[in-house]
């Protein structure tokens, strides 16, 4: 992958391809601190020691560490070394990379000689390389910019149209900030990985999206809706499936959005699905997106106790739910409700902007004292 750049950039990296004239590099490459390639640039060499370079998987060496592969292709010989760049704030910056080519009449001279001396070369002259810094980290920190500015235009966009769902069905966005609070905790205590829950904010926020194309007379309708009504209403996770088609930053979302309503015992919809067929993080939002139903205020019901809300979820374990997943959230869902109504929309709102920043890493730091820092800090 290949960034673009403005002029400046692009003059950067054209002293990046003059370093190839001047060193025994036959390419280098760079990447970002989350290790995605953000450029690179090679010699005119065959497209076998490309690919070999490109695809040899290597360590992301820490500070005063390098890491060197030795690459053997086709009769050829290559050096791969890997070094950290920090910037002046001692973070982080990204990663460089130098591939050195060994000639064979070399090797079979001297071999091992050669590749100790070739070794200790290519470090000494990818050390020199990093003189080029300023060059190195002005570039990534464009990359980055890039990147974040288009982050931050999904994640606004995330929060426009969830808002925008909540104001027209319940004339509040408390839900989709609780029930996201509720669903990260649950998906943290039971351990999983950092994209999946990445992946469970932005569903958790946008599960009910689909209600967009629901009729008024049946979205708000105060009474018990008809057969024929509830059959248009359950259309609204596929109609959510097709609002977000096609949006690759919200793919992942779209497994909550599509599946929140399948039940363990394959009795849900839209597709029916059983047990772990369904998404692990539809499973995991089915049980907190029930739990702040029945604990919230609706126009048409007042709202149960924890004890009778935690009574009903315990009671469909294995039938409606995930029963491991219950286990999970009846040992905490007790702390994180008693902190979840002890704040109001502002501070649901900051929670939010604090979960984005820690599972998203946006631009906007988080307000000093916040009061929803992360659900290790909740509320």
């Amino acid at each position: 992958m290949q960034m673009a750049f403005d002029g400046k950039a692009q003059e950067e990296h054209g002293t990046l391809n003059r370093l190839l004239d001047r060193t025994r590099f036959v390419g280098i490459r760079v990447f970002s601190p989350s290790r995605a390639l953000i450029y690179e640039t090679w010699e005119d060499i065959p497209a076998t020691l490309v690919a070999a370079a490109k695809s040899r998987q290597h360590d992301w060496p820490e500070r005063g560490q390098s890491h060197r592969n030795w690459i053997e292709v086709s009769g050829e010989r290559l050096i791969q070394v890997v070094l950290p760049l920090f910037g002046s704030d001692g973070s982080l910056a990204g990663y460089v990379e130098g591939v050195s080519r060994l000639d064979e009449e070399s090797l079979l001279a001297q071999r091992e000689q050669v590749r100790a001396a070739a070794l200790t070369a290519t470090l000494s002259v990818l050390l020199t390389a990093l003189l080029l810094y300023p060059l190195l980290l002005a570039m990534l920190k464009q990359s980055t910019g890039l990147s974040r500015r288009l982050l931050d235009s999904n994640l606004s966009l995330m929060h426009s149209l969830g808002n925008a769902v909540a104001k027209r069905d319940s004339d509040t966005d408390a839900h989709n900030y609780r029930v996201t609070y509720y669903a990260v905790a649950l998906a943290e205590a039971m351990g999983l990985p950092e994209k999946e829950i990445a992946d469970l904010v932005v569903g958790a926020f946008l599960h009910d999206v689909g209600k967009i194309g629901i009729p008024d007379r049946i979205l708000l309708k105060p009474g018990k809706l008809t057969a024929e009504e509830f059959e248009i209403m359950k259309s609204h996770s596929l109609l959510g499936t097709e609002i977000v088609a096609g949006n690759r930053w919200l793919a992942g979302a779209a497994q909550t959005i599509r599946h929140h309503h399948e039940r363990f015992d394959g009795a849900g919809y839209p597709d029916g699905l059983r047990g772990e067929a369904i998404p692990r993080i539809a499973r995991v939002f089915a049980v907190v997106d029930v739990f702040d139903a029945l604990t919230s205020k609706r126009p048409y019901k007042e709202p149960m106790t924890l004890a009778e809300a935690l009574s009903i979820i315990e009671r469909d374990a294995g039938q409606h739910f995930d029963p491991l997943v219950v286990a999970v959230y009846i040992k905490i869902a007790p702390g994180l409700y008693t902190k979840a109504v002890q704040v109001d929309d502002a501070e649901l709102r900051q929670g939010m902007r604090m979960l984005l920043s820690r599972y998203f890493k946006t631009e906007t730091a988080p307000e000093e004292g916040a009061a929803f820092v992360t659900t290790q800090s909740v509320i």
